[in-house]
């Protein structure tokens, strides 16, 4: 496996977690949404919101952006889990979308990233790492506030091994998606 297809597949995992953790998020009232629970981000809402809200930042500069920190000015720009589930879906796109255009020499170039009034320059395979724990990191804390409540909180330590496939089909279909559309076409 090429290491531009390690960054794809990491870009579907992160569609696919978010997919799942939304979807069961879905079953709580706004109110167990909202409500404060322990966490960097108090609340499912925020902690939710602010994944949305860094991906917009990082995705648009790794598109050639220049959003900046306007991405931030509204901390929580979808009260509403169906708001937010549909953006954050949008975005997992788009982030799919930019690591599906990657290539071995693009990982070596720089992004610019718009800090207001500053201009940050990283190398864009460790900004996408960085983009990449993020979500994992952010996930994990609204994957035990949801612990908390009477939803039981999806597995999201999965990394699509080839034996579980059947497992994820149905919901590699509500995405979409097929095996081939992550991992291409089977070795002949």
């Amino acid at each position: 496996m090429s290491i531009v297809q390690s960054y794809r597949a990491f870009a579907y995992n992160n569609a696919w977690a978010n997919h799942r953790l939304l979807r069961a998020c879905a079953e709580l009232g706004q109110g167990e949404f909202e409500v404060e629970r322990t966490g960097f981000f108090p609340s499912l809402q925020r902690t939710l919101n602010h994944i949305y809200v860094v991906d917009l930042f990082y995705v648009d500069a790794l598109e050639g952006g220049w959003l900046g920190p306007k991405a931030w000015e509204d901390p929580i720009p979808f009260p509403a889990l169906a708001g937010l589930s549909e953006a954050q879906a949008s975005m997992d796109r788009r982030f799919i979308g930019v690591c599906d255009a990657l290539t071995p020499p693009s990982l070596n170039e720089d992004v610019r990233i718009n800090r207001d009034p500053s201009v940050q320059i990283e190398r864009r395979d460790r900004l996408l790492m960085h983009l990449i724990q993020h979500q994992i990191h952010h996930r994990g804390q609204a994957h035990t506030m949801l612990s908390g409540t009477r939803i039981k909180p999806p597995q999201l330590d999965e990394f699509f091994s080839t034996a579980e496939a059947p497992l994820r089909a149905s919901e590699f279909a509500d995405l979409g998606w097929t095996e081939e559309t992550v991992w291409g076409p089977p070795n002949s």
